[in-house]
Protein backbone atom coordinates (compact mmCIF):
# COMPACT_ATOMS: atom_id res chain seq x y z
CA UNK A 1 0.00 0.00 0.00
CA UNK A 2 2.25 2.98 1.18
CA UNK A 3 0.28 6.00 -0.23
CA UNK A 4 2.31 9.30 -0.45
CA UNK A 5 1.20 10.75 2.75
CA UNK A 6 2.15 14.55 2.97
CA UNK A 7 1.98 17.74 5.55
CA UNK A 8 0.23 20.80 4.41
CA UNK A 9 2.06 23.88 4.46
CA UNK A 10 5.29 22.14 4.08
CA UNK A 11 7.58 20.00 1.62
CA UNK A 12 7.51 16.92 3.91
CA UNK A 13 6.36 13.67 2.44
CA UNK A 14 6.64 9.75 3.15
CA UNK A 15 5.38 6.65 1.38
CA UNK A 16 7.44 8.69 -2.15
CA UNK A 17 10.51 8.30 -3.67
CA UNK A 18 12.54 9.88 -0.84
CA UNK A 19 12.66 9.08 2.33
CA UNK A 20 10.53 11.15 5.20
CA UNK A 21 12.80 11.84 8.45
CA UNK A 22 11.14 12.33 11.65
CA UNK A 23 14.51 13.54 14.22
CA UNK A 24 14.77 15.91 17.04
CA UNK A 25 15.35 14.81 20.97
CA UNK A 26 13.66 12.08 23.52
CA UNK A 27 12.37 14.47 25.80
CA UNK A 28 12.29 18.46 25.84
CA UNK A 29 14.72 19.14 28.92
CA UNK A 30 14.60 22.66 28.69
CA UNK A 31 13.56 25.18 25.36
CA UNK A 32 17.26 26.79 25.38
CA UNK A 33 18.61 22.59 24.29
CA UNK A 34 15.31 22.16 22.58
CA UNK A 35 16.75 25.32 20.15
CA UNK A 36 20.11 23.90 20.33
CA UNK A 37 19.37 20.79 18.63
CA UNK A 38 16.23 21.90 16.35
CA UNK A 39 19.04 24.38 14.61
CA UNK A 40 21.71 21.97 14.29
CA UNK A 41 19.31 19.47 12.36
CA UNK A 42 18.17 22.11 10.18
CA UNK A 43 21.30 23.10 8.93
CA UNK A 44 22.66 19.82 8.26
CA UNK A 45 19.41 18.75 6.56
CA UNK A 46 18.93 22.50 4.50
CA UNK A 47 22.09 21.34 3.36
CA UNK A 48 21.88 17.96 2.68
CA UNK A 49 18.04 19.40 0.93
CA UNK A 50 16.18 17.19 3.08
CA UNK A 51 13.08 17.81 4.68
CA UNK A 52 12.15 16.92 8.04
CA UNK A 53 9.97 17.26 11.04
CA UNK A 54 11.17 17.93 14.30
CA UNK A 55 10.71 15.49 17.52
CA UNK A 56 10.45 15.67 20.91
CA UNK A 57 8.36 14.88 23.85
CA UNK A 58 6.63 16.74 26.63
CA UNK A 59 5.96 14.19 28.62
CA UNK A 60 7.58 10.43 29.34
CA UNK A 61 4.76 8.87 30.90
CA UNK A 62 6.29 5.46 30.63
CA UNK A 63 9.29 5.06 33.07
CA UNK A 64 11.25 2.31 34.68
CA UNK A 65 11.56 4.22 37.64
CA UNK A 66 9.12 6.79 39.43
CA UNK A 67 12.54 9.02 39.93
CA UNK A 68 12.82 8.90 36.31
CA UNK A 69 12.98 12.42 34.70
CA UNK A 70 9.81 12.75 31.90
CA UNK A 71 9.90 16.59 31.01
CA UNK A 72 8.09 19.62 31.55
CA UNK A 73 4.40 18.50 30.96
CA UNK A 74 1.82 19.03 28.50
CA UNK A 75 1.48 22.87 28.98
CA UNK A 76 5.15 24.17 29.17
CA UNK A 77 6.16 21.25 26.87
CA UNK A 78 3.68 22.60 24.00
CA UNK A 79 5.03 26.36 24.20
CA UNK A 80 8.03 25.51 24.04
CA UNK A 81 7.41 23.07 20.45
CA UNK A 82 5.21 25.77 19.17
CA UNK A 83 8.30 28.28 20.00
CA UNK A 84 10.50 26.04 18.04
CA UNK A 85 7.64 25.37 15.37
CA UNK A 86 7.32 28.97 14.76
CA UNK A 87 10.91 30.87 15.01
CA UNK A 88 12.45 27.75 12.98
CA UNK A 89 9.56 27.16 10.23
CA UNK A 90 9.39 23.65 11.02
CA UNK A 91 7.09 20.92 11.27
CA UNK A 92 6.22 19.50 14.81
CA UNK A 93 5.69 15.23 16.02
CA UNK A 94 5.37 14.43 19.57
CA UNK A 95 2.96 11.89 21.78
CA UNK A 96 0.26 12.27 23.79
CA UNK A 97 -0.59 9.65 26.33
CA UNK A 98 -4.43 10.50 27.57
CA UNK A 99 -7.04 11.27 25.81
CA UNK A 100 -7.48 15.18 27.14
CA UNK A 101 -4.59 15.87 25.35
CA UNK A 102 -5.26 15.24 21.77
CA UNK A 103 -7.08 18.63 20.81
CA UNK A 104 -4.12 20.73 22.57
CA UNK A 105 -1.63 19.10 20.79
CA UNK A 106 -3.39 18.72 17.74
CA UNK A 107 -3.09 22.00 17.59
CA UNK A 108 0.81 22.72 17.74
CA UNK A 109 1.75 18.98 16.31
CA UNK A 110 1.98 18.35 12.70
CA UNK A 111 1.96 14.74 12.89
CA UNK A 112 0.20 13.57 16.51
CA UNK A 113 1.95 10.10 17.42
CA UNK A 114 0.89 6.85 19.60
CA UNK A 115 3.67 5.42 21.92
CA UNK A 116 4.28 1.83 21.40
CA UNK A 117 2.68 0.46 24.55
CA UNK A 118 -0.80 2.24 23.99
CA UNK A 119 -1.07 1.76 20.41
CA UNK A 120 -4.03 -0.55 21.40
CA UNK A 121 -5.48 1.84 23.82
CA UNK A 122 -9.02 1.86 21.37
CA UNK A 123 -10.11 5.69 23.06
CA UNK A 124 -7.01 7.03 22.90
CA UNK A 125 -6.62 6.34 19.64
CA UNK A 126 -10.10 7.76 18.03
CA UNK A 127 -9.54 10.41 20.10
CA UNK A 128 -6.19 11.51 18.58
CA UNK A 129 -7.99 10.34 14.88
CA UNK A 130 -10.57 12.91 15.27
CA UNK A 131 -7.82 15.75 16.67
CA UNK A 132 -5.68 14.93 13.56
CA UNK A 133 -8.60 15.24 11.27
CA UNK A 134 -9.71 18.35 12.41
CA UNK A 135 -6.86 20.23 12.63
CA UNK A 136 -5.38 18.31 9.45
CA UNK A 137 -2.01 16.63 10.21
CA UNK A 138 -1.16 13.21 10.57
CA UNK A 139 -1.03 10.30 12.70
CA UNK A 140 2.14 7.89 13.78
CA UNK A 141 1.71 4.52 15.57
CA UNK A 142 4.64 2.98 16.66
CA UNK A 143 3.30 -0.87 16.93
CA UNK A 144 3.61 -2.42 20.65
CA UNK A 145 6.45 -4.39 21.43
CA UNK A 146 3.96 -7.07 21.71
CA UNK A 147 2.35 -6.84 18.52
CA UNK A 148 3.17 -8.74 15.26
CA UNK A 149 3.84 -6.97 12.06
CA UNK A 150 0.37 -8.07 10.80
CA UNK A 151 -1.90 -7.28 13.90
CA UNK A 152 -1.40 -3.77 12.83
CA UNK A 153 -4.36 -4.18 10.51
CA UNK A 154 -6.82 -3.98 13.55
CA UNK A 155 -5.20 0.03 14.28
CA UNK A 156 -5.62 0.66 10.63
CA UNK A 157 -9.34 -0.37 10.65
CA UNK A 158 -9.84 1.54 13.60
CA UNK A 159 -8.52 4.78 12.46
CA UNK A 160 -10.13 4.11 8.70
CA UNK A 161 -13.27 3.43 11.07
CA UNK A 162 -13.00 7.08 12.01
CA UNK A 163 -11.46 8.91 9.25
CA UNK A 164 -12.36 6.93 5.94
CA UNK A 165 -12.15 9.70 3.54
CA UNK A 166 -8.10 10.61 4.23
CA UNK A 167 -5.19 8.90 4.57
CA UNK A 168 -3.79 9.95 7.65
CA UNK A 169 -1.81 6.68 9.68
CA UNK A 170 1.75 6.31 9.76
CA UNK A 171 3.06 3.20 11.14
CA UNK A 172 6.12 2.63 12.88
CA UNK A 173 8.15 0.02 13.85
CA UNK A 174 10.40 -0.01 16.84
CA UNK A 175 11.50 -3.51 17.88
CA UNK A 176 9.83 -6.44 19.18
CA UNK A 177 10.20 -8.40 23.00
CA UNK A 178 12.74 -10.98 22.82
CA UNK A 179 13.60 -12.65 26.43
CA UNK A 180 14.10 -10.26 29.33
CA UNK A 181 15.46 -6.90 28.15
CA UNK A 182 15.86 -6.99 24.83
CA UNK A 183 14.37 -5.57 21.73
CA UNK A 184 14.34 -7.80 18.61
CA UNK A 185 13.86 -5.84 14.90
CA UNK A 186 12.13 -8.20 12.77
CA UNK A 187 12.78 -6.43 9.11
CA UNK A 188 10.84 -8.90 7.24
CA UNK A 189 7.94 -6.98 9.34
CA UNK A 190 8.07 -3.95 7.29
CA UNK A 191 7.10 -5.18 4.35
CA UNK A 192 3.65 -6.60 5.61
CA UNK A 193 3.21 -3.40 8.03
CA UNK A 194 3.47 -1.59 4.02
CA UNK A 195 0.89 -3.21 3.15
CA UNK A 196 -1.22 -1.05 5.33
CA UNK A 197 0.35 1.93 5.46
CA UNK A 198 3.93 4.02 5.18
CA UNK A 199 6.48 2.68 7.57
CA UNK A 200 8.96 4.35 9.48
CA UNK A 201 11.82 2.68 11.99
CA UNK A 202 12.66 3.97 15.10
CA UNK A 203 16.02 2.65 14.97
CA UNK A 204 17.12 4.74 18.42
CA UNK A 205 14.15 3.01 20.51
CA UNK A 206 14.60 -0.22 19.13
CA UNK A 207 18.00 -0.79 20.72
CA UNK A 208 16.68 -0.23 24.29
CA UNK A 209 17.37 -2.80 26.46
CA UNK A 210 14.24 -2.37 28.76
CA UNK A 211 15.18 -2.68 32.74
CA UNK A 212 18.51 -3.11 32.17
CA UNK A 213 19.79 -0.06 34.13
CA UNK A 214 20.08 -1.75 37.59
CA UNK A 215 20.45 0.23 40.50
CA UNK A 216 20.95 -0.51 44.53
CA UNK A 217 19.93 -4.26 45.08
CA UNK A 218 20.15 -4.98 41.57
CA UNK A 219 16.53 -3.63 41.15
CA UNK A 220 15.64 -2.21 37.41
CA UNK A 221 15.15 1.82 37.71
CA UNK A 222 16.22 2.93 34.19
CA UNK A 223 16.30 1.24 30.45
CA UNK A 224 20.16 0.47 28.62
CA UNK A 225 20.39 0.41 25.26
CA UNK A 226 23.38 -0.03 22.56
CA UNK A 227 23.72 2.87 20.67
CA UNK A 228 26.24 1.31 18.34
CA UNK A 229 23.51 -0.89 16.42
CA UNK A 230 21.15 2.56 16.10
CA UNK A 231 22.84 2.92 12.42
CA UNK A 232 22.64 -0.87 11.30
CA UNK A 233 19.26 -0.91 12.33
CA UNK A 234 18.46 2.38 10.58
CA UNK A 235 19.76 1.21 7.52
CA UNK A 236 18.85 -2.73 7.41
CA UNK A 237 14.71 -1.01 7.70
CA UNK A 238 15.92 1.77 4.36
CA UNK A 239 17.35 -1.61 2.90
CA UNK A 240 13.84 -3.89 3.65
CA UNK A 241 11.96 -0.77 2.58
CA UNK A 242 11.22 1.44 5.83
CA UNK A 243 9.47 5.05 3.91
CA UNK A 244 10.85 6.99 6.92
CA UNK A 245 13.28 7.13 9.76
CA UNK A 246 13.45 8.43 13.13
CA UNK A 247 15.96 9.30 14.98
CA UNK A 248 17.07 11.12 17.99
CA UNK A 249 20.18 13.04 19.21
CA UNK A 250 21.45 14.95 21.74
CA UNK A 251 25.01 17.35 22.27
CA UNK A 252 26.21 15.00 24.78
CA UNK A 253 24.14 11.38 25.21
CA UNK A 254 25.55 10.49 27.93
CA UNK A 255 24.25 13.36 29.69
CA UNK A 256 20.53 12.90 28.24
CA UNK A 257 17.95 12.73 31.24
CA UNK A 258 16.25 10.17 29.31
CA UNK A 259 17.43 7.35 27.01
CA UNK A 260 20.77 8.39 27.26
CA UNK A 261 21.95 5.28 26.17
CA UNK A 262 20.35 4.99 22.87
CA UNK A 263 20.31 8.07 21.48
CA UNK A 264 22.94 9.95 19.59
CA UNK A 265 25.43 12.57 19.37
CA UNK A 266 24.00 15.32 17.81
CA UNK A 267 27.56 15.77 16.19
CA UNK A 268 27.01 12.29 14.25
CA UNK A 269 23.99 14.04 12.67
CA UNK A 270 25.34 14.55 8.75
CA UNK A 271 27.45 11.38 9.07
CA UNK A 272 24.55 9.12 9.39
CA UNK A 273 22.07 11.23 6.97
CA UNK A 274 24.56 10.48 4.54
CA UNK A 275 24.87 6.83 4.78
CA UNK A 276 21.34 6.69 5.01
CA UNK A 277 20.93 8.78 1.76
CA UNK A 278 23.64 6.59 -0.07
CA UNK A 279 22.21 3.48 0.93
CA UNK A 280 18.06 4.68 -0.34
CA UNK A 281 20.10 5.52 -3.06
CA UNK A 282 21.50 2.41 -4.52
CA UNK A 283 18.57 0.47 -3.55
CA UNK A 284 16.68 3.08 -5.89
Amino acid sequence: MSNVLKLKNSSWSIGGETLGYMLGMNVLEDEALAFEVAQEISKVMKRLERPFVFKASFDKANRSSIKSFRGPGLEKGLKILEKVKTELSLPIITDIHELDQAEAVAQVADIVQIPAFLCRQTDLLLAACKSVEKNGGLLHVKKGQFLAPWDCKNIADKVKEVIPDREILILCERGVSFGYNNLIVDLLGIQEMKKLAPVTIDATHAVQLPGAGRGEGGQSTATGGRREGVEILALGAVVAGADGVFLEFHPEPQKAKCDGPSCLALSDLERIIKKIEAVHSSIR
